[in-house]
């Protein structure tokens, strides 16, 4: 069995997200959280996964802060998953990957699901990536500095 390569000590943000994140699984089983889902078997109806592979998913999700544990809404014995505050900041991840998708792998007028806001029933505007004044920003614009201390915890928000 291939052992599978920990990046929870690179210095590069993007292969921790990927470690914390694991595969795809654990990407989908996020997106039905935002879309609603809590318990054990809405996830594996929605997803058709394995039961085992559903498990380890979500025991991984639960340990890395993603998702919580807690009693069943209804007060029922069963448990639910909740998203924490860190697993509700993989929000504009999933939407960036649902426009990627919509742009990329759908042909004009094939039919698909569609993320709108509540209030107005409307699609939302593509993200931007933007710099701190404004300015639209495509990768060429951007280099990646290796930084010799810590950013501020807000540096992102």
């Amino acid at each position: 069995m291939v052992r599978r390569t920990r990046l929870d000590g690179s210095d590069c943000p993007v292969a921790r997200s990927v470690d914390a994140i694991g595969d795809w699984w654990s990407l989908l089983i996020v997106r039905d959280a935002f879309d609603g889902s809590r318990r054990f078997g809405e996830f594996q109806r929605s997803l058709g996964v394995a039961k085992n592979i559903l498990a380890a998913r979500l025991r991984s999700l639960v340990a890395g802060g993603v998702l919580e544990i807690v009693p069943a809404s209804d007060g029922s014995a069963y448990h639910e998953y909740v998203l924490t505050p860190k697993g509700e900041d993989l929000f504009p991840v999933v939407v960036a990957l649902r426009q990627w998708g919509e742009s990329h792998f759908f042909e004009d007028g094939e039919p698909r699901s569609e993320l709108v806001d509540r209030r107005g029933g409307r699609p939302l505007r593509p993200l931007e990536t933007l710099s701190a004044d404004g300015r639209r920003l495509r990768p060429r614009d951007t280099v990646v500095k290796k930084a010799d201390r810590p950013a501020a915890p807000d540096a992102f928000r």
